[in-house]
Order: C-alpha cells, then structure tokens, then sequence
C-alpha cells in the first residue's frame, strides 16, 4: 500500500463507498476484522481510516443500512 495514500482525505460519498463495501463484506461472510484489512486495502487507507469511516456510517445510518 503506497504510504503517501494512507492518510488521504476522502469526501463523504467516498467514505460511504468504503462503508458499504464493508458493510458488504461483512454480511458476505467474512470476519470483521479480516474485513477492515481488506477494505483498507482495496481504497488504500489505514485500518483507523477505515474504523473511522465505519463508527461514521453507523452513526449516520448510511446505506446498505438505511437501504
């Protein structure tokens, strides 16, 4: 993961971008924590980026939940 893509801003449409995949992942089967790594991953953030992004979905209701 380039290192300068970690601490990267993101708007809020791409933040719920990375919720949902998380979300997704989730329901999908894969375990929370192995699926914080790979969401980190596939948008080159942190996992604290992606624990922010995903306290924020759930406090904002964000889609797939509110779907």
């Amino acid at each position: 993961m380039p290192r300068q893509q970690v601490n990267k801003s993101l708007s809020v449409e791409e933040r719920m971008q990375v919720f949902r995949a998380l979300v997704e992942a989730q329901d999908g089967g894969m375990a929370v924590a192995k699926s914080k790594t790979a969401v980190a991953e596939q948008f080159s953030l942190s996992e604290q980026q992606v624990r922010r992004i995903e306290q924020e979905g759930l406090d904002s209701q964000w889609p797939p939940l509110a779907e």
